[in-house]
Parts: structure tokens; C-alpha cells; sequence
């Protein structure tokens, strides 16, 4: 192991060489706003942010987003509704906007693509959303990718039915392959469309050296090499 961006105590390094658990990406030690497009975080870095053109389910249409940007939303009060839904109380949406404090926005979300700083072998999240009314029948999609091929994916149809913004969670993940990036999309009838999406609880398994280092002071980059 070489080149630590921080001069770490003999002890330290070495805990720090052990075999890695999972990542797990709560948000919690960000504040809440817009972060912008593209955003890093953790070794991570989120681009393509709601770039594609597409259709809703009742016949309407959209164009890209270019104003949209990655937002970190304070989601208390979906918590409080779903306790098993990812770490209270910071989520990652997507749009121009969000409501501070405990309410939140549930935005719009067509594509994005996730760069991952390493090579992985699984990836997951919680992922909130709204089904029934105008949402029923649109597909989210996560596909990991190694270089540009797709390697392992995860799909659902959301549900459809009377009502509208029904509030509903899920988990997506990808494994048995490795890649080195995400992308996380919607369609309906072979077009992308846009329903609104909230996710929590990143969570990465990777195969080598990971893009950040746990420590009791906080979240360190590092750019060690094997």
C-alpha cells in the first residue's frame, strides 16, 4: 500500500489495509440542498443527470432536464412512514427543488449514470417512489456496467391502480458480475419516462482497494493502489 492522502499512524494504516466490508452511502454527512450535476461524494461521482427525452404513461411528454441537479433531501417524515427504508434522515433526489426540514420532494428522475471509483461485485439501494395514477406501469431500471456493457441488472413495474402519489419503497441491486459503474433509468413501452424517485443506503461491495477510507473522524479520500 502507497500514497495515503493523509499520514496515518502505523496502526491506523494497518487497519486500514484489512479486507473491506461493504460500503454503505447514507448521505448523512451532507447538508441539505442542491449539490449540483455532476456530484461527488465518497469516491463516487453522479453524472448524466436526467438527459433523455421520454414519455409519461398518459400520452404527455418531456424533454432533458438540463437545470436539474442531485439534491440531498432531509426525508424525516418518510421514515417515520416506512421505518425500514434506508438511514434517517438524508436521501438523494433529483430536480430544481426541495422542501427543508422534515417534508420532502420526491423528484422527477428519467436517468443517471454512477461512476464508482473501483471495480465492484454488488451495489443496492432503497429506493422510495410514488405508484398508482399517472406512475402505474412505468419501469425502473439498474444495470451495472463494466466499461460500456451491461453486466448484471434489476427491474419492476411500478404499480398500477386509482389514486394518486401513493407513496411505496423498494430495494434494487445488481451482483454476480464485476463493473465499475451504475446507471439507474426508467421506460415505459420501450421509451424512457420519469417518475419521481428518492433512494438511501447506497450500498458497494468492492473487489479491490476502495475510493474512501472509514475512519472515527469522518470519511477520508484516499488513492492507495494495490
Amino acid at each position: 500500500m502507497k500514497g495515503l492522502v493523509f499520514g496515518l499512524s502505523g496502526v491506523f494504516a494497518a487497519a486500514v489495509t484489512a479486507a473491506a466490508a461493504p460500503i454503505v452511502i447514507d448521505y448523512e454527512d451532507l447538508t441539505e440542498g442542491t449539490q449540483g450535476d455532476p456530484f461527488s461524494h465518497m469516491g463516487l461521482t453522479y453524472y448524466d443527470l436526467n438527459t433523455v427525452s421520454g414519455v409519461f404513461p398518459n400520452g404527455d411528454v418531456f424533454d432533458p432536464a438540463p437545470l436539474d441537479e442531485f439534491i440531498v433531501e432531509n426525508a424525516g417524515l418518510l421514515y417515520q412512514d416506512f421505518p425500514g427504508y434506508g438511514s434517517p434522515v438524508n436521501a438523494l433526489t433529483f430536480g430544481i427543488a426541495y422542501i427543508p426540514g422534515e417534508n420532502l420532494t420526491i423528484g422527477g428522475l428519467s436517468n443517471v449514470t454512477i461512476d464508482l471509483g473501483g471495480t465492484a461485485e454488488s451495489a443496492s439501494f432503497d429506493l422510495a417512489y410514488y405508484e398508482r395514477g399517472p406512475w402505474g406501469g412505468i419501469e425502473f431500471h439498474l444495470d451495472a456496467l463494466d466499461g460500456d456493457v451491461v453486466v448484471a441488472s434489476d427491474s419492476f413495474v411500478i404499480a398500477s391502480g386509482d389514486g394518486r402519489d401513493n407513496p411505496a419503497v423498494a430495494t434494487m441491486s445488481v451482483s454476480g458480475a464485476t463493473f465499475d459503474r451504475l446507471r439507474f433509468y426508467a421506460t415505459y413501452v420501450g421509451e424512457y419516462s420519469k417518475p419521481r424517485a428518492i433512494i438511501d443506503d447506497l450500498t458497494i461491495e468492492y473487489t479491490g482497494p476502495v475510493p474512501v477510507v472509514e475512519t472515527s473522524w469522518g470519511t477520508l479520500k484516499n488513492d492507495y493502489r494495490e
